[in-house]
């Protein structure tokens, strides 16, 4: 318990220092935020930009708008879209919902496929089956999120026809799991690909590194059977240093998922970013960067108590 405690403490000014790193990005980002109100044909004037100003607090020093937007934001009120005026958090919470449905669907293939692959490899180093998915493996990881969308788009919507070419359901349809998931595939098996390369590289080497070690090469004089060693001493202590693999692949799942929502037209939270941005959407931009450093530092917080439950050693220590 005190483990857990300290670890969630810890997480809290990393959180607070997240929070001032993105507000002033933001803020010294190029452009204006009042930018999107400037129109010609509607003939906005200068009172009118100076009112706008004052209504959203921007002639304030950037500390106090600091300060007024943290308390807001500790109060689950993160702004209004310049674009359209809708509630930010209400549509943050939509989009995520999507964004950590494909995100998770993406990850859990990506774990499922590199560890049983990982392991295969590792009791059988040498082998046509490790030659084969270790070169699979080197093309996967040398392959970008979106290089990865275009291709697969290309392949199996546009020649192929197997999968739809975007969305979350057929328009004209009622909504259905098999539809939901006829249209998660495609870009969930694409998001994929990498971290299923990745995570086969390091159980691989895991294997490998704990088949050396002296307590197998001990439970091996005993007598014990190959599959009591594989399963019971060389699969338990091997898959530990994954755990941690996995969650640090968390960012840059949320930087990968940006580009599939985009190719694949996934009403998430990567399309919307780039929308807030085109749009200068300053609140917008700055409650998806908070919404994403709070599933990276929710992400690592897990690794860490994981990783706790499985290796007692650290709990102690």
């Amino acid at each position: 318990m005190q483990y857990a405690i300290r670890r969630t403490l810890i997480n809290i000014p990393v959180l607070l220092a997240a929070t001032i790193v993105i507000f002033i990005l933001v803020n010294l980002a190029p452009g204006d935020p009042l930018d999107f109100y400037v129109n010609d044909e509607m003939g906005v004037t200068r009172d009118d930009l100076a009112h706008l100003e004052e209504r959203f607090g921007l002639n304030d020093p950037m500390a106090v708008r600091y300060v007024k937007w943290l308390g807001a934001t500790l109060q689950g009120d993160l702004g209004f879209r310049f674009k359209n005026g809708d509630d930010v958090a209400e549509v943050l919470i939509e989009r995520l919902q999507r964004t950590l449905l494909l995100m998770g669907t993406a990850l859990l293939i990506g774990v499922v496929v590199g560890i049983s692959l990982g392991v295969l490899t590792g009791l059988k180093q040498y082998s046509v089956w490790d030659f084969s998915f270790t070169t699979c493996s080197f093309i996967g990881i040398s392959m970008p999120a979106f290089i990865a969308g275009i291709f697969g788009l290309y392949v199996f919507s546009v020649k192929l026809g197997w999968f739809p070419s975007g969305g979350m359901r057929t328009i004209g349809q009622p909504q259905s799991f098999g539809d939901l998931l006829k249209h998660l595939v495609l870009p969930a098996g694409t998001l994929s690909i990498f971290y299923a390369a990745t995570f086969m590289r390091y159980q691989r080497f895991s294997i490998l590194e704990v088949k050396r070690a002296d307590y197998i090469r001990t439970a091996q004089a005993k007598g014990l059977k190959t599959r009591v060693i594989t399963w019971r001493h060389t699969l338990r202590n091997a898959i530990l240093p994954l755990v941690t693999v996995i969650g640090l692949s968390v960012p840059t799942l949320v930087a990968g998922a940006l580009f599939i929502e985009t190719i694949y037209s996934w009403p998430g939270m990567g399309s919307l970013f780039v929308d807030a941005v085109s749009a200068r959407d300053y609140p917008m931009v700055m409650g998806i960067m908070l919404v994403s450093a709070i599933v990276v530092l929710l992400a690592n917080l897990l690794t860490d108590l994981t990783y706790g439950v499985v290796d007692p050693r650290i709990r102690y220590e």
